[in-house]
């Protein structure tokens, strides 16, 4: 993280000059013609990279969405050298065009992801995918993930690992002798998390991350984790010229895209040995002792390739939703007790009589409290502040003609804070979700997304939060660090906590 932010400040003192140029050059924002998206307001392109890179813009452009859309209106238009951006941040227009989208709904790929790819012979997966190629890996997870019986199958499997967590919990709360019960980066155990719950559902193994001590390789790959949306942030910024100029980012993002694709094939190349030696002696169509999407991908007889890149993309996915909105909950619940005791006694409530274990997933996902209490950490921590689109045709978007291929930037995180959907925007309360209340716009709040580009993991994350949550309330009472101070979110291309959130876990 150190050499990541030396590159941040590097790029910063580069840019720094631009605005000093554009003054001695005479500069100003660009006339716009009443022709096409030049209809449109938004920012001349010397004030929005002074925006990023001289203010510290990459970390914020969250509250750039909040400050742009209250200057320019809910609709605006930035160009960034090729590329241009139209953003929407009014939940009916983000509607309007969700709801012309084509058969393969086309995302802003990250195109330094791609990139990657393409030089290093990798095949895409569902994050990377478009078009065909994605319609027939999509086709082929969708049953394994996004059917409610299907993520159920994993309900045992996920038990175990959260099991693990309370221990590794109880584990780091005793080794600070003087702050006692205090867990420090609590976000970082659930990197651990994250990673080992995915793991087992992906590969059908454990991969040690909740161990005392980890594997040197289960290390490397949450280290890459962490890393690749701080140098994806900065290779997407930097015009091609400046990434020749600085190419620090773009080597450190191929780095970690390179051992996060070691670390998957290891795993995979162990679970088609174990497959083969399993099957010596039995029938064909023989069940595993456990599901996971490896067995069945290679059931499917896909290309190797394919599968590895499918397995090492969804890894990736699944860390940071899990880890990040965990710690969000946590965080919220400490400093609100009264809902923590609430929900308390909602899942003590709903266990069996004399039962000294949380109540089965299928319950929990009924309890309406808990239900809420993650929809308003998501309204409020979005994983993804923003998503995209790239329409295939040219579309009508409010009084505006938005050109087929031309970027468009949704700006969720404006719209989860809208004061007119949301009242107290800023504030946490989960009842806003439980009735009684006028209801929210169906599009101001999407935190799994919407229609066929819709996260795929949505149930399996839904899932390890709620056994997860159910689990540590039922083992402890969550408090905050003394003095701690409010911690604010920022952009790392996910949501994540501008410093490290530390709890306190008191025994019950």
């Amino acid at each position: 993280m150190a050499q990541t932010l030396k590159l941040v400040k590097k790029v910063s003192q580069f840019t720094r000059l631009i605005p000093e140029l554009g003054v001695k050059l005479g500069l100003k924002g660009k006339e716009r013609t009443s022709s096409g998206l030049t209809d449109l307001p938004g920012p001349s392109t010397l004030s929005f990279l002074t925006e990023l890179f001289c203010k510290g813009g990459l970390s914020r452009l969250h509250e750039l969405q909040i400050q742009d859309s209250a200057r320019f209106g809910p609709i605006w238009f930035a160009s960034f050298g090729p590329v241009r951006t139209v953003y929407l941040a009014a939940p009916a227009l983000i509607e309007q065009l969700l709801r012309q989208e084509g058969p393969y709904p086309e995302r802003c790929s990250f195109s330094p992801w791609v990139e990657h790819r393409r030089r290093c012979h990798q095949a895409c997966g569902l994050l990377t995918a478009e078009g065909d190629e994605w319609q027939r890996i999509r086709s082929l997870l969708a049953p394994l993930l996004l059917r409610p019986r299907a993520s159920a199958d994993y309900a045992e499997t996920l038990d175990g690992v959260v099991c693990d967590l309370v221990r590794l919990l109880r584990r780091k709360k005793s080794l600070l002798g003087g702050s006692a019960d205090l867990v420090r980066d609590v976000a970082g155990e659930f990197y651990k998390f994250g990673l080992e719950g995915i793991g087992a559902v992906l590969l059908g193994t454990r991969l040690g991350c909740l161990e005392p001590e980890m594997p040197p390789e289960t290390d490397t790959f949450i280290r890459a984790v962490s890393s690749v949306f701080v140098s994806t942030l900065l290779t997407m910024a930097m015009p091609n010229w400046l990434n020749r100029l600085l190419p620090g980012p773009w080597d450190r993002l191929c780095r970690d895209w390179d051992q996060m694709f070691a670390f998957a094939q290891k795993h995979m190349e162990l679970r088609k040995a174990e497959a083969a030696t399993k099957s010596i002696g039995e029938p064909k169509n023989a069940n595993v002792s456990r599901p996971h999407l490896t067995h069945f991908l290679f059931q499917k007889e896909l290309p190797y390739a394919s599968i590895l890149g499918n397995i090492t993309e969804l890894l990736l996915a699944g860390v940071d939703t899990v880890s990040n909105t965990l710690s969000w909950v946590l965080y919220e619940l400490a400093h609100h007790p009264e809902i923590q005791t609430a929900l308390h006694a909602e899942i003590t409530g709903a266990m069996a009589p004399g039962s000294s274990t949380h109540p089965p997933a299928t319950t929990l996902a009924q309890l309406p409290l808990l239900r809420a209490v993650v929809k308003e950490v998501l309204r409020l921590y979005p994983v993804v502040p923003g998503n995209s689109r790239v329409p295939d045709k040219d579309i009508c978007v409010g009084d505006y003609i938005i050109p087929k291929k031309t970027l468009v930037t949704l700006c969720h995180y404006t719209t989860s804070r809208d004061p007119d959907q949301f009242p107290e925007p800023n504030a946490f309360h989960p009842e806003r979700w439980l009735g009684g209340q006028s209801a929210p716009h169906a599009f101001a709040s999407l935190p799994f997304g919407f229609g066929k580009r819709s996260c795929i993991g949505k149930r399996l994350a839904e899932l390890e939060l709620n056994l997860a949550l159910a689990q540590i309330l039922i083992h402890f009472e969550v408090r905050p660090e003394p003095g701690a101070g409010i911690i604010k979110p920022m952009t790392r291309t996910v949501l994540v906590p501008e410093r490290s959130i530390n709890l306190k876990f008191v025994n019950r």
